[in-house]
């Protein structure tokens, strides 16, 4: 097993990376009120205008990438704890338990005020189950991964078939959602929320094989040496860059075929292949010493990624929602992206700041010393 004592640049550059680009997909659900077609093809049948074509295009190479990417950097997070607390002699998973419940009550908040579609408790239920299984050694590790990934993989390649078949298996939109954003208030939306609360935790239910499959690879990755800046860690990030090239963008480019057959397979099962695509990519980036301030910017976002992720979804509930700038629905394509950077670019700044005077995030603190108090008593 690889050990970690000291931080690899790359992890947090990625994290970062990750949860910036994970808004690129959110920014689409929070512009059009939470009509989740405008991330699907189901309602197209021929030629797209340029309007559309333009988000589709982003979606290509943000949509289930960047999530996939972020969900296998939560994995590399619980193996660097695991190595921690062997390194000290410490019970596994221990006190790491009250991290994971911290988490999740983040996770609740963050879903009751702030956005349905929340990815934070949906990763505290996999941190759990994964946290065992890395206790139980590299033979459950190795099994977990077949098994899970199979199971996963199977039922999503059902989906397809039954979409093939003409079934309609896509994502739903829904005008009274879209009506309560663009005029409700925002103590109607929190009502909505919680009133439909097994319906929007839907999918965060539905992905966890997923996500059980992508923590374990991020363990696996941690533990063959991917991240580590030497000739080991680069020949093994030209393989992934090689996969997500020659397999994942060619299956990820028929998310371009109208119908809405192939939003599934493309979110859930292909994405991921680019997802370690994007780790070889930036791997290789990372050597252009030229732009190492922006890396920094990019590992300093990674480094307090919660309070990113939750600031980056607050900020466009803001700018969106009726409550707020009411812009939702308002905006083209191109405008919508211009959001996106903006808001990316800020929380570079904000990070930056953050870091530079208090060395935490405010969310990354208050995990921290909460824990700490659990873990003392």
């Amino acid at each position: 097993m690889m050990q970690a004592h000291q931080r690899l640049p790359l992890i947090d550059i990625l994290r970062g990376f990750a949860v910036l680009g994970t808004l690129g997909t959110n920014i689409w659900i929070f512009a059009y009120l939470g009509d989740l077609t405008y991330i699907t093809t189901s309602n197209y049948s021929g030629w797209w205008s340029f309007d559309d074509f333009l988000r589709m295009l982003v979606l290509f190479f943000v949509n289930g990438k960047l999530l996939g990417l972020l969900t296998i950097m939560f994995g590399v997070g619980l193996e660097l704890k695991y190595q921690q607390f062997i390194r000290k002699g410490y019970a596994w998973p221990g006190v790491y338990i009250w991290t994971i419940l911290f988490l999740f009550v983040e996770g609740f908040i963050h879903f009751t005020l702030v956005m349905e579609y929340d990815i934070l408790m949906s990763y505290a239920v996999t941190a759990i189950i994964v946290a065992f299984i890395v206790k139980a050694g590299d033979k459950a590790i190795h099994r977990a991964l077949y098994l899970v990934g199979g199971f996963h993989a199977l039922i999503i390649l059902l989906i397809l078939v039954s979409a093939l078949l003409g079934s309609n298996m896509s994502l739903p939109g829904n005008d009274l959602i879209v009506s309560i954003y663009q005029h409700g208030t925002w103590f109607e939306q929190i009502h909505n929320r919680l009133t439909n609360f097994w319906f929007f935790r839907t999918e965060a239910i539905f992905i966890i094989p997923m996500n059980i499959f992508l923590f374990l690879m991020g363990v696996k990755l941690m533990r063959t040496g991917v991240f580590s800046q030497n000739e080991h860690g680069r020949h093994m990030r030209k393989k992934l860059f090689a996969i997500g090239v020659y397999i994942g963008v060619p299956l990820n480019l028929l998310i371009f075929i109208p119908g809405g057959a192939f939003d599934f397979p493309v979110r859930y099962l292909f994405a991921p292949l680019l997802s370690i695509g994007y780790i070889g990519m930036l791997g290789k980036m990372l050597e252009y010493k030229k732009a190492d301030w922006l890396w920094q910017r990019f590992g300093e976002v990674g480094k307090m990624s919660l309070s990113c992720y939750v600031l980056q979804n607050v900020l466009s509930s803001i700018i969106f929602y009726g409550w707020g700038f009411g812009l939702g629905g308002k905006l083209s394509s191109f405008e919508i992206i211009v959001v996106w950077m903006t808001l990316s670019l800020f929380q570079l700044f904000i990070a930056h700041i953050c870091l530079k005077h208090f060395h935490y995030g405010p969310l990354e603190w208050l995990r921290k010393h909460a824990v700490q108090a659990v873990a003392h008593k």
